[in-house]
């Protein structure tokens, strides 16, 4: 019998069960406790009180073009008629790009900050089977991401409706949603915003795996995804754009309108969604066969 053989009959240690290592509720003390975290989750916070400010200075807002998406809805324009209008926009603005940085960088560096420790291969020695590891991980980040999107609304919809007022969320292109349907409809959007940012979440996560440096993880799950908004706006591409996650990712505008329009959500959600299995397998597949040296 070769020593190969003679080490896999060994029996576990008593006690020892795999499912139980890297428990979800340690790593997320872990993470929640980083410096990386609490700056962030302040960014967050301190955007609504920031914008507050910047109304109260510039005047009423309005009379830009809102960039992109703007030609459906521009919800600057009625930013202040009320707490929940001011918290739709919030996510209006920072649904671009400043939600992604979170994601990017909850996701992006969860393993690679462990391998720039060389801690890495202390964890898989304890044993943490690599699987479990990555899962862990994977869930925490994610769920720590989904908490930044669901603070800033929250923080809004406090701050506006101490500075403008609390009422029915009043549309730019006329008509308003009632209050009983505002708080379920800005749900809507931030579930919508969450699973659209699942690209970029795969694209930091795999990356993640690759490398040594967080950074690099972190800021190329960024670039990646500013090169999808770049191409987006190439028109010549024509309908290939719509198997790019950028082109929907401004679909959830549909749920601010009186008739509750599911089309482009359906198709934004479902291709993120795509996307980002096939870089969560990459990232396990790859994961499970690298020789960790650090």
């Amino acid at each position: 019998m070769s020593s190969a053989t003679e080490v896999r009959a060994l029996p576990e240690a008593p006690g020892y069960r795999a499912r139980r290592t890297l428990p979800l509720r340690v790593e997320a003390m872990r993470q929640l406790r980083r410096r990386r975290t609490l700056l962030m989750g302040g960014v967050l916070a301190a955007l609504p009180f920031i914008l507050v400010i910047a109304f109260a200075i510039g005047g009423t807002p309005g009379g830009g073009d809102g960039g992109r998406g703007a030609s459906r809805i521009n919800l600057m324009d009625v930013a202040t008629e009320s707490g929940a209008n001011f918290a739709a926009t919030c996510l209006f603005v920072s649904a671009g790009f400043l939600l992604v940085v979170p994601v990017a960088l909850f996701c992006g560096d969860t393993v690679a900050s462990e391998a720039s420790w060389s801690s890495l291969r202390y964890l898989l020695a304890a044993p943490v089977p690599r699987s479990r590891l990555l899962w862990s991980k994977l869930v925490v980040a994610l769920g720590f991401s989904l908490a930044a999107m669901v603070l800033l609304p929250l923080v809004a919809l406090g701050v506006g409706a101490a500075a403008y007022g609390w009422g029915p969320l009043k549309l730019p292109t006329g008509g308003a949603l009632g209050t009983a349907d505002t708080v379920p409809r800005l749900a809507l959007v931030v579930a919508f915003v969450f699973v659209s940012q699942l690209v970029t979440a795969g694209l930091a996560f795999w990356l993640s795996t690759k490398t040594d440096a967080p950074l690099g993880a972190v800021g190329g799950a960024v670039g990646l995804t500013i090169v999808g908004n770049v191409l987006d706006a190439v028109t010549a591409l024509g309908t290939w754009r719509e198997f790019l996650p950028a082109h929907w990712q401004f679909a959830w505008a549909d749920a601010l309108q009186p008739d509750l329009e599911w089309g482009g959500m359906v198709k934004g959600a479902a291709v993120s969604v795509t996307y980002a299995l096939i870089l969560f397998a990459l990232a396990f597949r790859g994961f499970s066969r690298k020789d960790i040296v650090s």
